[in-house]
């Protein structure tokens, strides 16, 4: 009896078998192909930056340049056009210090969010969240003339500043993350005489890491390649970022596409490796507050 009913059930399992490993690859060959395709401005970049000039736009397309101009590099980052560490220094400032201020002032808000029971909390909350949906250039004029009121326009406060005072998205992010975080260790810690900031700073952030280091990289990425803020506010050339900086290879009737795409790899340099050594907790931060899909 039982040998026969495996017989009859080994071409059922075997179909499942083959269907699963059909699945499978069906979703690896997307995945592939999508990574592909993401992965091709990336190449072209590359192989553009180390390109001679006569082989820039030929047809077909010359990936691998014969012979590379590693030259492009050092052209690229000693034009005069291109002081490539004042620019380095004015990005790292921005990215650096919007970062700081959009973990320490979201981490915050969250927290009253997210634990603390206060009056209107859940009408100021979809008030903050309404805020996401007013398009940027919306508020490009009224900000300008506020910022040129205080006299902030050509430094680097209307950057970075505002960055201090939370951003809705992030906000919303860390609430998510806070909520999984059992309440019971927050009462165990009131009644060993913590006060709430002690919770906070104790408990919740050393928790938090993963959400903290997603909001973190996503805010460098964005402030690093930032093009229009420091192009709108930024008025002396010895402010630029290193994204503006890339505009000085654009010419009235000639672009620099070589030397322009050898400074486009360096500049692209730090966020890869940053990337590649923030990933784990990046993926783990964006599926534990289930941004994911």
């Amino acid at each position: 009896m039982g040998k026969k009913s495996d017989a009859l059930l080994e071409p059922v399992l075997q179909s499942k078998r083959v269907l699963t490993i059909l699945n499978q690859t069906v979703a690896y060959a997307v995945l592939i192909g999508a990574a592909i395709a993401f992965l091709l401005p990336l190449a072209w970049m590359i192989s553009t930056s180390l390109k001679p000039k006569e082989q820039i736009f030929t047809y077909p397309l010359i990936w691998l340049p014969d012979p590379p101009q590693w030259a492009n590099y050092s052209k690229a980052l000693n034009n005069p056009s291109f002081k490539f560490l004042l620019f380095l220094k004015n990005s790292l400032i921005y990215a650096g210090l919007s970062t700081v201020g959009i973990v320490i002032s979201c981490s915050f808000v969250a927290y009253a969010f997210a634990r603390l029971r206060w009056w209107g909390r859940d009408f100021w909350f979809v008030v903050t969240l309404s805020t996401m949906m007013i398009p940027y250039p919306v508020t490009l004029i009224p900000l300008f003339l506020v910022f040129k009121q205080l006299g902030w326009v050509g430094t680097f406060k209307p950057l970075i500043v505002p960055n201090f005072l939370g951003t809705a998205f992030f906000i919303f992010l860390l609430r998510q993350f806070f909520l999984t975080i059992p309440l019971d260790l927050s009462d165990a810690a009131r009644i060993d005489g913590a006060s709430e900031l002690g919770i906070f700073t104790r408990i919740v952030l050393p928790l938090s890491k993963p959400a903290l280091t997603t909001v973190a990289l996503f805010t460098f990425l964005f402030t690093w390649n930032d093009f229009l803020g420091p192009l709108i506010y930024l008025t002396d050339g010895s402010k630029y970022t290193l994204a503006v900086g890339l505009a000085a290879f654009r010419g009235q009737y000639r672009t620099q596409w070589d030397l322009m795409m050898a400074a486009a790899t360096v500049v692209t340099l730090p966020v890869v490796i940053l990337f590649f050594f923030a990933q784990r907790q990046f993926i783990q931060g964006i599926t534990l507050t289930g941004i994911k899909g």
